[in-house]
C-alpha cells in the first residue's frame, strides 16, 4: 500500500470533532433541518455578523441580501427539484442536506482533507438511504437526490464524481470510484427526450470504476471487476473481469480469478437493464411541461398521439 496515516494536530482534531458532533446532533434532533443548514452555512462562511444585522431589519445591499438568503436551502432550487416523478416527502429533507453538502464544498475548509472526509461521512449518514463505516467522499461529488443511494463500508469516491440516483444506486463494500466518473440510474427515450426510464444500478463489493468512466443506467458492475479509464459501460460486467473501451468490452480476467470468473467468448457485455427497471408514478396534480417542444414525428408520418399525463413508463426505444 502506498498511503500512510495522516492526522491533524490534537487541538485542531478536537475542534473538528466538536463541530461535526454538534452538527450531527442537531440534524438528528427535533430542530428543523432547513434552520440547521442555514445556521451551519452562515458560520462556515463567516457571515454571522452580517446575517444577524439583516435579521434585525438593518439595510444591506441587494447582493448581500441574495448571499444571505442563499444560506437557507428553502430559498434555493436544485436541478432535481424539477423532476416530475420525485418523492416529494423524501426530497424535502434530502434537498436541505444536499445543499449543505454542496455549499460546504465551496468553503476553504473543503480542501482540508482530514476535516472534509469526516464531515461528508457524517452528512452521508443522514442523506443516503444507507451509508457504511469508514467511507471517504472527496470534493465535488454530486447526486440527483441522495436518498436513493446505498453505500457499503470502506468505500472511496473521488473528486467530481456524479452519482445519479434518479432511479436507485447500490454500492457495495470496498468499492473505489475514481475522479470524474459518472454512474447513472436513469435513461432517456431515443425519440422523446422528455420520456425518462429509471433503473437500479449496482456496483458490487471490491469493484473499481476508474478515471472518467461512465456506467449506464441499470448496469451491474460485478464483484472485484474493473472498469478502465474513460470506458462506457452499457451492459453487465461479470465478476473479476476488466473492461475497457466505448462501448466497454471485457479484455481479460484479473490474474488469479481465471478459474472462478464467468467466461465471455467475444468480450461483449450482456444488457440486463430491463430486469432492473424502477417503476414510478407521477401524481395527477403535477403539471407536466415539455421543455424542448421538438417535433417528434418524421416528415409525412402520422401525427404522434398526445402523451397521457402521468404515464411515466411508455415503451422505451433508448439504446
Amino acid at each position: 500500500m502506498t498511503k500512510r496515516h495522516v492526522s491533524l494536530p490534537a487541538a485542531a482534531a478536537d475542534g473538528v470533532d466538536r463541530f461535526i458532533e454538534s452538527v450531527d446532533e442537531r440534524l438528528s434532533g427535533p430542530e428543523d433541518t432547513c434552520e440547521v443548514v442555514t445556521n451551519v452555512l452562515v458560520d462556515l462562511f463567516g457571515d454571522r455578523e452580517a446575517y444577524e444585522a439583516w435579521q434585525r431589519g438593518e439595510d444591506v445591499s441587494p447582493a448581500t441580501r441574495v448571499r444571505l438568503q442563499g444560506y437557507d436551502p428553502c430559498n434555493t432550487t436544485l436541478e432535481s427539484e424539477y423532476y416530475a416523478e420525485k418523492d416529494e416527502d423524501r426530497f424535502e429533507e434530502s434537498k436541505h442536506l444536499q445543499w449543505l453538502w454542496r455549499q460546504f464544498d465551496a468553503t476553504p475548509m473543503a480542501d482540508n482533507v482530514a476535516f472534509a472526509l469526516q464531515f461528508r461521512q457524517m452528512l452521508a449518514n443522514h442523506l443516503f438511504e444507507e451509508c457504511g463505516d469508514n467511507c471517504r467522499f472527496f470534493k465535488g461529488i454530486t447526486f440527483t437526490y441522495g436518498h436513493n443511494i446505498s453505500v457499503g463500508d470502506n468505500v472511496v469516491v473521488h473528486d467530481d464524481v456524479h452519482l445519479d440516483d434518479r432511479g436507485k444506486l447500490t454500492v457495495g463494500d470496498r468499492v473505489s470510484i475514481s475522479d470524474g466518473a459518472h454512474i447513472y440510474s436513469h435513461d432517456h427515450d431515443l425519440v422523446d427526450q422528455t420520456q425518462v426510464d429509471n433503473y437500479h444500478t449496482i456496483i458490487d463489493d471490491d469493484a473499481r470504476v476508474t478515471y472518467d468512466a461512465m456506467v449506464r443506467a441499470g448496469c451491474r458492475i460485478g464483484e472485484n471487476a474493473l472498469v478502465g479509464a474513460r470506458a462506457v459501460v452499457q451492459g453487465d460486467v461479470p465478476a473479476h473481469h476488466v473492461v475497457v473501451g466505448t462501448p466497454a468490452n471485457s479484455v481479460k480476467i484479473k490474474p488469479g480469478w481465471e478459474e472462478t470468473a464467468e467466461p465471455i467468448g467475444d468480450g461483449r457485455l450482456q444488457r440486463r437493464q430491463a430486469d432492473r427497471t424502477v417503476h414510478h408514478e407521477i401524481d395527477d396534480e403535477v403539471e407536466i411541461f415539455d421543455e424542448f417542444q421538438r417535433t417528434l414525428s418524421p416528415p409525412d408520418a402520422p401525427p404522434t398521439p398526445p402523451k397521457a399525463t402521468g404515464d411515466a413508463n411508455p415503451p422505451s426505444t433508448s439504446e
